[in-house]
């Protein structure tokens, strides 16, 4: 199925850059947590997870309502309004942002006193140096999500996934041999803005084609506008609410419990994200897909593609959470031994990961389905838990809260949205070639490294001969059962 095909090539270029990313953000957070004490590495992540919080409202959901949009016009043929959705969304973001950024600066002591009270002036220095940063993040971000709207994966996993990522880890490796800490934040924000000049530059060379064809009248775009932030507005809040549950427990941990203990739930859940970045892959290759089979009312293809996108999203994210679950503790220790006292916030994050891998891409479906309503109100419910429990249980059980918080928190909103895509959309992503993922990756990384863990202990060497034992027989099974699973199309040409 073509669709499928097209998918699959997004796909790959994406779980290209995703990798990458991974590889890169986990040894960000390896050098991080090795070269700087606790407390100092504690400010830095607790300073950056606000960053991302404010870098997410300043895009105020355009990432998804460009793709939303442009998608639709692509499959309408009305190519004309394309360069006027992204006048739409850059014009106000880059006012936005620069007032987020400024806000940032002007506020930075007061937000450290609250935020990281034990170092006050480190948290000042490096949310001021941040600052600086956010306009250019904003409209590389929405820029970026234009070329997903065009139907391209390549853009946002070179750019962003890949070079931005790499340069980061590169810079900040320099500075703490440098022994330069103080520095920190200017390293790590820095590759930003050669990747927003790189985005602008791709964006331009992408929509040169349809430039002849978008000289539209304003009569035209009546409405155009109206229409964008109505879809867009709810969403901005919903991607803000999403950073959050997934940004701001680390906040709370260094506000509640001290920056020694931020540090500590920064690095852990650092694996949680590993995995997310390979379902964040497959689902930013499909949004475009499903935007054009919804428009045309097409709910065979919808549901083919939902199904699908849910066995690959399986066949990625579950190998490593699995493997988590057996070898938590010997990996946590990778960071440090005080780190390894995070090993049931791993296991406990990785089951609820898995239960949210399980039920696909329904945020996303719900979303090119133009309900955004109904996803600001999972997202916040699902915030409301999240801060609940982690106020009341972070000082107590310190970064065991704030698992158990983010936990119920992605329980929650998975679940509510499976339910709603069955009542509203009549989907559900349990199929064949789910049935058959899940089964495979159970085996492969649950089964054998189970046994061989019985057999060697928690060491690496059972982390080794299991994870490759795993694998092996994972990729037989996977290359035997192809055709169900529809991994032919995978391929980097034309992502």
């Amino acid at each position: 199925m073509e669709p499928m095909r097209r998918v699959a090539r997004g796909s790959a270029i994406n779980l290209l850059g995703a990798g990458t990313s991974a590889v890169a953000n986990f040894g960000l957070t390896l050098l991080i947590a090795r070269n700087l004490d606790r407390p100092t590495a504690g400010v830095f992540f607790s300073v950056t997870s606000l960053f991302l919080l404010a870098t997410s409202l300043g895009q105020l959901g355009t990432d998804t309502g460009l793709v939303y949009f442009m998608s639709r016009c692509r499959a309408s043929g009305n190519v004309t309004l394309i360069q006027r959705y992204l006048h739409i969304a850059v014009r106000p973001v880059a006012v936005v942002a620069v007032a987020m950024g400024f806000a940032s600066f002007v506020f930075a002591p007061w937000v450290a006193q609250h935020t990281n009270p034990r170092h006050i002036d480190l948290g000042t220095a490096y949310l001021q140096v941040l600052a600086i940063v956010v306009p250019v993040v904003a409209v590389e971000q929405v820029l970026l999500s234009a070329t997903r709207g065009l139907g391209t994966m390549r853009a946002n996993a070179l750019v962003e996934q890949v070079g931005r990522s790499l340069l980061q880890v590169a810079l900040v490796g320099a500075i703490l041999a440098l022994g330069w800490p103080g520095s920190l934040a200017l390293a790590w924000s820095i590759p930003y803005v050669p990747a927003a000049v790189l985005a602008w530059l791709w964006w331009r060379r992408l929509y040169a084609p349809f430039r002849s064809e978008s000289q539209q009248s304003q009569e035209g775009a009546r409405g155009v506008a109206k229409s964008f932030w109505a879809f867009s507005v709810p969403r901005a809040l919903t991607s803000i609410i999403q950073v959050a549950m997934q940004r701001l427990d680390i906040v709370l941990v260094g506000a509640l419990a001290g920056a020694g203990y931020a540090a500590i739930y920064a690095a852990v859940t650092r694996f949680i994200v590993a995995g997310q970045l390979g379902g964040n892959a497959i689902s930013q290759a499909a949004q475009p897909r499903l935007a054009e089979a919804l428009s045309k009312g097409d709910g065979s293809v919808t549901s083919h593609i939902y199904q699908t996108s849910t066995a690959w999203l399986i066949l990625v994210a579950w190998p490593i959470y699995l493997m988590f679950l057996v070898f938590a503790e010997p990996l946590t220790l990778l960071f440090g031994h005080p780190y390894g006292s995070g090993s049931k916030v791993l296991v406990l994050l990785s089951i609820a990961m898995l239960v949210a891998t399980g039920t696909g891409m329904v945020d996303q479906l719900l979303a090119m389905a133009g309900h955004t309503s109904w996803n600001l109100a999972n997202a916040a419910g699902s915030l409301v838990v999240m801060l609940s429990l982690d106020i009341w249980l972070i000082p107590r059980h310190n970064v065991m809260g704030a698992a158990i918080g983010w936990g119920a928190a992605i329980m929650v909103r998975n679940v509510s949205a499976l339910i709603l895509v069955g009542v509203s959309l009549h989907l559900h992503p349990v199929g064949r070639a789910t049935t058959w993922a899940a089964a495979t990756a159970v085996f492969s990384f649950l089964a054998i490294p189970a046994v061989v863990q019985g057999i060697l202990g928690l060491t690496w060497h059972a982390i080794l001969f299991g994870g490759a034992t795993g694998s092996i027989l994972y990729l037989l099974i996977l290359w035997r059962l192809r055709h169900v699973l529809q991994l032919e199309g995978l391929s980097l040409r034309n992502g």
